[in-house]
């Protein structure tokens, strides 16, 4: 794993928990004591985090702040992310209009929709464009038709922005898969990057039906910018390291609770 990545962990864990040890991150990252420590002093030196004897707590940056980019994440609870993506790429039907949002496990659910045939797919991910666009170039016939709905970039690449929201609103599509940096009961559907939040949330309009996908590291987390409520959503596709008390409240709010199996994949 590298550093970036680790430091990606460390501050989900960070999210999730608001403190971590440096014995349990030796565990949970398989590197050194003293690789543990190196990852939490440049953390701290960008204010990341806060050092503690033992660890590290979080600061306000940690829990709203921006994310890691895109390579930082795509590695991440890699099992997990699979899982969610078998599951919700079985909710698009064949010859359908499907948005797929930003994020990495948007992504991993975009690997699997090369052979449904007749899709058309809008997407603010260069990587999911890059992917889809791949696709198109082999021999192969029925890739999606792709479109890319222009924006600035973001540094988890994707394109967001005035002209990414003018293009969307013009847009209607049947089911669209949202990525999310955090779900809570209280916040709802978070991100930290207020364009993010607000392209997001048009994506939400122009769709028919909303499947959000997270696996379970993503319940707790919150974000600067809410762009949806959990009433809104109508599948919310995790996997079966979710733990109860999230189990419950989902149940309750969503249209459709779909739990992934890990083994599975």
């Amino acid at each position: 794993m590298l550093a970036l990545q680790r430091r990606a962990v460390i501050l989900d864990l960070l999210r999730r928990d608001g403190a971590v040890r440096v014995a349990h991150l030796v565990e949970r990252l398989g590197v050194s004591d003293m690789t543990v420590r190196r990852d939490l002093e440049a953390l701290a030196r960008s204010g990341s985090v806060e050092k503690v004897h033992g660890g590290a707590v979080a600061t306000s940056t940690a829990t709203t702040g921006e994310e890691p980019g895109f390579e930082a994440k795509v590695n991440l609870e890699s099992q997990a992310k699979a899982a969610v993506a078998a599951a919700a790429a079985d909710l698009v039907k064949p010859g359908s209009v499907v948005a797929v949002s930003g994020g990495t496990t948007a992504f991993a659910v975009a690997t699997r929709l090369r052979r449904t045939p007749g899709l058309t797919v809008v997407t603010n991910s260069l990587p999911v464009a890059d992917l889809l666009r791949g696709y198109a170039e082999e021999p192969e016939t029925g890739a999606p038709t792709v479109l890319l709905t222009g924006g600035a970039p973001t540094r988890s690449a994707s394109l967001v922005g005035p002209l990414a929201d003018q293009t969307i609103r013009s847009l209607r599509v049947d089911l669209l898969i949202m990525g999310a940096h955090g779900v809570s009961e209280r916040a709802g559907v978070t991100s930290p990057n207020l364009a993010e939040a607000q392209t997001n949330r048009a994506l939400i309009d122009s769709a028919a039906r909303l499947a959000v996908v997270a696996d379970h590291s993503k319940w707790g987390v919150v974000g600067l910018s809410r762009f949806a409520g959990l009433d809104e959503i109508d599948y919310f596709v995790s996997d079966d390291a979710l733990d109860e008390d999230a189990r419950s409240v989902l149940d309750r709010e969503v249209g459709r609770l779909v739990l992934a199996d890990r083994a599975s994949v």
